[in-house]
């Protein structure tokens, strides 16, 4: 009995087992395990031997056994044809007159656990004198207790599977929530296309190819297509070509058999087998070597391919997106990207700009991944200060969104403050070297930036008011009210700032 509840993967069945196992060793004649129903009102049979058809919904002994699940105490009944509430289960006319021989004992015993009880066990035995009752409700309480622990691991089963399956609900839903193309951030009007052509095509089935510098956001286009697309349930799978060397990515990609190479142990399923169903995105796809570019133009066109070391071809369903940051005509005409490839890639093409050419962008996305850091490292941080708006605007930014991602972490990390200044940027962006302008700054200049900047920002949380704007600053209304005057400050226009 022990090893067939050890399983209880099929509950109903290994209570079946356990019930032919007591007919075979203990002689049973009928058994029943009865279990309540979702409003514990009324016990249904759960598993049974002997049981006639029309009685198969219900106990041995409907009141015994209520009152057994009740009470949480067992019942013995040596002999059934003198129990008035067990009548129903003696023919009518021998009630009186049935031998001994034929008689039967009746037991139902609780399966407890944690002291409540959660189902009742029955059994009837051919009825003996000399049977020891004392010994016999001892092993069916044993059984009994077997039986609750069987349920507890199943309930425990049954909790850790819907655990696991709201969990997989929340994290897809979490998924699609923060790859909605709606949170791709940008009010420019490139990126106002961007997005209008994510809208149409995510929902088709389309080969597409993502365009852009790198650090403009690529990867976010291309998981904003499958997670709105019928697609979003499925795997979303990605690989990088340029980090796998020659010798790797096509057994990456396809996989490959068991003995394809030394130490090719066991097969091994490829990224497109992975992503059957789903979407495979290709980062840098114009780094694949030639040989895996003729295999990766069949899979687009058969839809088919075959492991590494194998023969028989793999059928798959899978929608492709490539991203690359190389220009992939100038690659063509190199020789390092095969023409006919490139076709079938370049079907629908998505030009994602660069930071520098969507100027109105910059703020936004300062702010929102000022906000985001700020509240993931506990750094209370409100704004960004008009001089440092104007250092960021200024920068030509060479490595894009993933560029400014980090110098507003930077910025976050290093203010002392509730506002992030100008001089919390890398020098990079405050001296401009890698900008190329190569201006000096003289003293003189940068100590009125600094003062004006001062300034504006006190201005700015006072509303317009010089005197608390001087509290602020610690310094005196007649100090604030000369250096406005110096530097042409309209101290009116921040009475409505928030």
């Amino acid at each position: 009995m022990s090893q067939a509840l050890s399983s209880p993967v099929n509950l109903k069945s290994a209570f079946h087992r356990v019930l032919e196992i007591l007919e075979r060793y203990d002689a049973t004649s009928r058994s029943v395990i009865a279990l309540p129903d979702d409003d514990r009102r009324r016990l249904r049979l759960h598993a049974s031997i002997g049981v006639r058809a029309q009685h198969s919904d219900a106990p041995l002994a409907v009141t015994l056994a209520q009152q057994v699940f009740d009470t949480g105490r067992p019942i013995v009944v040596p002999r059934v044809s003198q129990e008035p509430s067990l009548a129903s289960g003696v023919p009518r006319g021998t009630r009186s007159t049935r031998s001994i021989e034929d008689d039967r004992t009746y037991i139902c015993v609780p399966v407890q656990q944690a002291r409540k009880t959660r189902g009742v066990l029955e059994v009837e035995l051919d009825y003996k004198s000399d049977r020891n009752y004392d010994r016999t409700m001892k092993f069916y309480g044993v059984v009994a207790s077997m039986l609750a622990q069987a349920l507890k691991m199943q309930r425990l089963l049954a909790a850790d599977r819907q655990r696991l399956v709201d969990e997989n609900l929340r994290l897809r839903g979490e998924l699609r929530e923060r790859y909605d193309f709606s949170h791709i951030l940008g009010t420019s009007g490139a990126m106002r296309q961007v997005c209008e052509q994510v809208v149409k095509v995510a929902r088709t089935t389309t080969t597409v190819l993502v365009r852009g510098e790198s650090g403009t956001g690529k990867e976010l286009i291309a998981q904003a297509i499958h997670y709105n697309s019928l697609r979003a349930r499925q795997p979303f799978v990605k690989v990088s070509c340029a980090a796998l060397p020659d010798t790797l990515i096509e057994s990456e990609l396809f996989g490959y058999e068991k003995g394809a190479f030394t130490g090719a142990e066991q097969r091994k399923k490829g990224r497109f087998e992975l992503a059957d169903g789903g979407t495979l995105l290709l980062d840098e796809a114009a780094e694949i070597n030639p040989s895996t570019q003729v295999k990766l133009l069949r899979v687009l066109q058969e839809r088919e391919f075959e492991r590494l070391g194998g023969t028989d071809s793999v059928k798959v369903d899978v929608r492709l997106i490539a991203a690359t940051n190389v220009n992939m005509e100038d690659a063509v005409a190199k020789g390092t990207l095969r023409q006919d490839l490139f076709y079938r890639l370049n079907v629908f093409t998505i030009f994602v700009p660069p930071l520098r050419e969507r100027k109105s962008d910059i703020l936004l996305l300062a702010d929102h991944f000022v906000e985001k850091i700020a509240a993931d490292q506990g750094i209370r941080v409100k704004r960004i200060s008009t001089a440092a708006i104007d250092t960021l605007v200024s920068y030509h930014w060479p490595g894009n969104v993933r560029e400014l991602q980090n110098v507003m972490e930077r910025a976050v990390l290093v203010s002392d403050g509730h506002v992030i200044h100008s001089h919390d940027l890398p020098p990079t962006l405050q001296t401009a070297e890698t900008s190329g302008t190569g201006m000096t700054v003289p003293f003189a200049d940068a100590v009125a930036a600094f003062e004006r900047d001062l300034l504006e920002d006190a201005l700015k949380m006072a509303r317009g008011n010089r005197a608390r704007a001087a509290r602020l600053l610690q310094a005196t209304r007649r100090v604030v009210n000369y250096k406005i005057k110096q530097y042409q400050i309209d101290w009116r226009r921040y009475r409505d700032a928030e």
